[in-house]
């Protein structure tokens, strides 16, 4: 069912007023406008026909922005296909790790520079461990992160979803060495490990001149806290690692459906409050809730999901099979076969796109390409 109101009314409505008032990255403004003008006249589309009653409609283009609302599921969907040749006849497990929102103004002064060290820390802690003889381990390990940077109420929350399978491959690539069942690594030594890496790496990068003059006591106070890596039990089997990937890989800020109203200069949407699970609603000023998401539209280019270890892209087609041989399971897994929009919507949804929504009889067919409208 389609989203009663979208991000994009917000930005429509109140954009402008947003741009005249506040500083913009050319960045923003440009997910601002995709946003803005996703499926409507001004991408241009093509007109449709009923071979039936003779029904006319118009399909208008996506603007296939990563940060757009709308046109993440088929690009998800497309992505997990591929992912399907990758898994393994063994368990995963699924960690967060979450940095003290007291580093927060350091990271948004240079976001590109600390989210990547960011990954670095990860990858480093991670290998590390699995390196070392007190985990049983000693191996190289596979890893699939994903960035995360918001809270459910749109604050900046940096965060990195990490899925890891169960196991290592030694590191002369004869021997896949299980972990144990329960746990990979203990997370209060793991979280101790990676508060080290990270700030290390910050002090190694860190510009006095381009990042914030109070650096040094945001780094102060987030080294005096203890830092929060969740760790859940192993997945059964590959099905539950799809599911998992599904619901955070192609995610942003917020959806569509979270909206339940847009009036006098207000925005309301839902949220899951976290100290108890309880699905709660907050209203923000229009301006305030644009400042909030923009505050997630990220550098362009940038990478938010990144793979390390023997899931490395260099490595890992080689490595997937060495390792399924090495455990000793057979895996079946399907080609990926490219497939139309219409047969991939039917397949996920059920929904067969070119049906004719009046008659119900007939099928759309196309007529003609509607070029490219713009107001301005």
């Amino acid at each position: 069912m389609k989203p009663k109101f979208e991000v994009a009314d917000v930005f429509r409505r109140y954009g402008d007023e947003y741009k005249s008032k506040y500083p913009i990255t050319e960045e923003q403004r440009k997910v601002m406008a995709a946003i803005s003008v996703c499926r409507t006249a001004e991408l241009g589309g093509h007109s449709e026909v009923c071979d039936h009653c003779a029904a006319l409609r118009n399909s208008y283009n996506s603007c296939r922005n990563r940060h757009c609302p709308k046109c993440q599921t088929m690009t998800k969907e497309e992505w997990l296909e591929k992912r399907k040749q990758e898994l393994l006849p063994c368990g995963y497990f699924h960690m967060v790790f979450t940095i003290p929102h007291d580093l927060n103004p350091l990271i948004m002064s240079e976001r590109k520079k600390f989210l990547s060290l960011l990954f670095r820390a990860v990858r480093n802690t991670v290998l590390s461990f699995a390196a070392d003889p007190q985990w049983k381990l000693e191996g190289k390990p596979g890893l699939l992160t994903i960035l995360h940077t918001w809270s459910q109420t749109l604050i900046d929350h940096f965060h990195i979803h990490c899925l890891i399978p169960a196991g290592v491959l030694s590191f002369d690539g004869r021997r896949w060495n299980p972990s144990g069942d329960k746990y990979l690594f203990r997370v209060q030594s793991l979280a101790k490990e990676f508060k080290k890496q990270y700030l290390s790496l910050i002090i190694e990068h860190l510009d006095l001149e381009r990042n914030p003059p109070n650096s040094k006591i945001l780094m102060q106070k987030a080294r005096e806290k203890s830092w929060i890596i969740y760790a859940k039990k192993p997945f059964a089997g590959p099905e539950q690692v799809l599911e998992y990937l599904g619901r955070y890989t192609h995610r942003i800020a917020i959806s569509n459906h979270r909206l339940k109203s847009i009036d006098n200069g207000q925005v309301t949407f839902t949220y899951k409050d976290r100290q108890n699970n309880k699905q709660k609603e907050m209203t923000l000023s229009c301006l305030e809730f644009i400042r909030r998401f923009l505050l997630h539209v990220l550098p362009s280019r940038f990478m938010k999901i990144r793979y390390y270890g023997f899931l490395a892209n260099m490595c890992k087609a080689k490595s997937i099979l060495l390792i399924r041989r090495l455990i000793g399971k057979d895996m079946e897994t399907k080609l990926f076969v490219q497939e139309t929009l219409q047969e991939k919507v039917l397949r996920l949804t059920g929904k067969d796109i070119t049906l004719c929504t009046h008659c119900k009889i007939g099928r759309m067919t196309i007529m003609e390409p509607l070029p490219e409208f713009s107001t301005g």
